[in-house]
């Protein structure tokens, strides 16, 4: 039986069909091979998120202590200084003495020394009863402190007052104690001047000869320590020592602060009262301190990079006890983390995905692969995190260090 030539001719068209259909598809998948493999490849970045949690911002700055209360022990006549066998770092107590005068040749005191003698008399005595008179006002002043906060704290009880104004009242009590204390300081520093200069008009004689520790009679003149501490430096061993010449410079190292000099554009951020954290003096652990004061005088100070720059001198104590910073000393380096703001809930975003856009900010925020550019408006900053006031939301991710190659609707991968 014959094959239907209908039949033949439609099994051939459907062959023909099927052929070109396979071609058509082979190329198909070749252009959409070949479009997909000239498509740009991800970006990697480095991604972090946007979190909420506590925010701190510091002025960093280097700093140095000193001691609060030193004294020059100086000559108060031109005599002849006996050998002075202290050291620096021996412990003397008030009223040691520290330095023996010795006459030279003339008499030590002429009708020109002796005039000159009574007019420091009368000084001191005028500086006591004005250091004195300095006692009184500060104890009125600490008596007015402490009526004011007993009213805040009561005010504070009744929840009539924010926790801010109880803190200012502390503050301020303390300082007045602090005031106190300083004017009890020198009011006793005066007292010393006046037994110096009376000693040096009366003229008294020793019972010791002429040079120190040598037996006889003879006259010299015994400078005392005018506190109780440490003698910081010996400035003149012995020798003739004209009047006012530094003989000892004595201090006590329980008595120590730390001064940091700091830009005026930050200075004007920091206030009294503020929580310093002191870092890397030596010690195994961090020391907390507050600012006391701002020193009202700037000074200009060059850069390491040569660039001259306005500074101003913050004064800080010390708030840990003396058993944690006992082996500091005086004009010991250290670093000072001055709080100037911090919060426990804010929105954070890293710095290093910010960058500057037009007038404000922006990064790229990641979304299924892509980024996508961002404006964002920032609070407060701290070189390592900012503050998000608008523009981002809790869990999103952002670009580290973002690349130029990095624009709107890239995308991207993380690595």
């Amino acid at each position: 039986m014959s094959p239907n030539p209908s039949a033949t001719a439609k099994s051939r068209a459907l062959s023909l069909l099927a052929r070109r259909v396979a071609l058509g598809l082979g190329g198909a998948g070749a252009v959409a091979l070949v479009v997909w493999a000239m498509r740009p490849k991800p970006l990697p970045v480095e991604l972090a998120p946007v979190t909420r949690g506590a925010m701190t911002v510091t002025v960093d700055e280097d700093g140095t202590t000193r001691i609060k209360d030193r004294y020059v022990v100086s000559a108060p006549l031109l005599a002849n200084v006996a050998r002075i066998e202290l050291a620096p770092g021996d412990a003397v107590k008030k009223g040691l003495v520290l330095a023996r005068l010795l006459p030279i040749e003339a008499p030590l005191l002429d009708t020109r020394s002796r005039s000159g003698a009574e007019s420091r008399v009368r000084a001191a005595s005028a500086a006591e009863r004005q250091a004195h008179t300095g006692i009184e006002r500060a104890k009125v002043a600490l008596e007015l402190a402490k009526k004011d906060h007993d009213r805040v704290l009561a005010l504070a009880q009744k929840n009539a007052i924010p926790a801010a104004d109880v803190e200012r009242s502390e503050y301020a009590l303390r300082s007045r104690r602090e005031e106190v204390a300083s004017a009890e300081l020198g009011a006793a520093v005066a007292d010393h001047e006046l037994e110096v200069a009376s000693s040096a008009l009366r003229r008294t004689t020793a019972t010791r000869g002429g040079k120190a520790g040598g037996a006889g009679a003879g006259e010299q003149f015994e400078v005392t320590s005018p506190s109780d501490g440490l003698v910081l430096r010996v400035l003149h061993k012995e020798g003739v020592a004209q009047p006012g010449a530094p003989l000892l410079e004595v201090g006590d190292p329980a008595a120590l602060e730390v001064v940091v000099d700091i830009l005026t554009a930050d200075a004007v951020h920091v206030r009294p009262g503020a929580k310093v954290r002191l870092e890397r003096w030596g010690g195994e652990h961090a020391l907390a301190g507050h600012v006391k004061s701002v020193e009202p005088s700037a000074f200009v100070k060059l850069s390491a990079m040569g660039v001259e720059e306005s500074r101003v001198n913050a004064v800080i104590d010390l708030d840990d006890p003396r058993e944690r910073w006992r082996a500091l000393g005086d004009g010991y380096r250290l670093e000072a983390r001055i709080v100037v703001w911090d919060t426990a809930d804010c929105l954070r975003a890293p710095e290093g995905a910010l960058f500057r856009r037009d007038e404000g900010w922006a990064t790229f925020v990641v979304k299924a692969g892509v980024a996508e550019l961002r404006r964002v408006k920032l609070g407060r900053r701290n070189g390592d995190v900012a503050e998000v006031l608008e523009g981002l939301t809790a869990s999103e991710s952002v670009v580290l260090h973002p690349s130029e190659k990095l624009v709107g609707g890239s995308r991207v991968v993380a690595y």
